[in-house]
This record gives structure tokens, sequence and C-alpha cells, in this order.
């Protein structure tokens, strides 16, 4: 394949997360957007990594089946991890609550895998960084609630939004915590080929 057409090739995002758009646009990428609709239930006694990269693969390869070999398809899952428990998106006010008390005052790890099918192909990595959290008041966690930006994230809280008035400091990718990892992003698609 031609590098103008490497550099011109189509990128999709399976994934209907705007964060993920907008780090993707940061980087000069603006892909079309094609949700994907798996089962993200874990497997009993599956370790939080391969969860994760397992998740990304699953999505891309959902997405990458509704077009041709030529697209690229990005794709990424994220989860929060806390005493060696995913931490998922909260169901409800009540197990956001229950999560942001245990939350409160520690240290969490956050994992974001991002995975890249093109040509048949697939290729994964894997960003690990961790989250320390002031200790938190009741009262502000029922506030935060009330902003609705936990409601669709993982661990229940948006570094890139009013969550980030609980975080004291963090060790690793600020991008890979909101969602999509950008180093790691950018080394799929140089791998593949395409000019960033």
């Amino acid at each position: 394949m031609s590098e103008a057409h490497l550099s011109t090739q189509r990128i999709i995002l399976a994934s209907a997360s705007p964060r993920r758009l907008e780090l993707l646009r940061q980087i000069g990428i603006s892909p079309d957007v094609h949700p994907a609709h798996i089962d993200e239930t874990p497997f009993d006694d599956e370790a939080a990594a391969d969860y994760v990269i397992r998740m990304a693969r699953e999505k891309a390869a959902a997405v990458a089946s509704c077009y041709t070999a030529n697209e690229m398809i990005i794709s990424a899952d994220t989860s929060v991890i806390l005493d060696n428990r995913i931490l998922g998106k909260p169901r409800d006010a009540e197990d956001f609550i229950s999560m942001f008390i245990q939350l409160s005052g520690c240290m969490h790890e956050v994992l974001s895998a991002v995975s890249l099918a093109t040509d048949g192909r697939h290729g994964e990595m894997l960003s690990s960084s961790r989250v320390w959290f002031r200790d938190i008041s009741e009262a502000e966690i029922l506030a935060y609630w009330e902003t609705n930006e936990p409601t669709d994230k993982a661990g229940g809280y948006g570094i890139q939004g009013k969550g980030a008035l609980f975080i004291e400091k963090i060790e690793g990718s600020y991008s890979g915590i909101m969602g999509l990892p950008l180093y790691e992003t950018g080394q799929l698609l140089q791998r593949a080929g395409y000019k960033l």
C-alpha cells in the first residue's frame, strides 16, 4: 500500500465516547464514529489487564466486520481497578456512592487498552496509570453525583471534568485515564503505516 494511500486511509472510532473523539482530534485525526455493541461482562477470575485488552479487541472486531479491510478501526476500553477489583460505570446513585467511599483517600489503578484493526490484523497496547484521590466528604460525593458527570464513566469520575477536584496526583498517562492513551494509539497507527 502506498504512503499516500496510508496517510489518507479512513479511520473509524469504535466508540460513542466524546472524550475519545476529542483525543483523536487533538492529534489531527477526525474519524468516522461507529459505536461497538458487545457484551462487556468480565469472565470469572479474568485479570483486569486481560479484560480491558479483550474488550478493546472485541469492540474493534465487531466494528471491523461492518467494513472492508481498507479502514482502520480504533477502539479502546478503560477500567478503574481498586484492590484487584474492576470498578465499572456506576449502575445508579447507590452504586456510585459505595464506589466513591471506597476510592476516597486511596490510590487506584486505571488500565486503558487501545486496539487497531486493519487489513484483517489486530494490534493492542495497554496503558497503566495510578491515581491518588484525596479524602472526599459524603456531601461532596452527593454533590458530584448531582452533576451527572459520573454516570457514563469507569470508576464514576472524569479526570477532564469536575472529578479533577478529587485528584491529588497521577502517575502515568493523562489521556489514558481520560479513556484513550494517545502514545499507544500513535504507536499502533505508525506501525500500521499511518502518517501522523
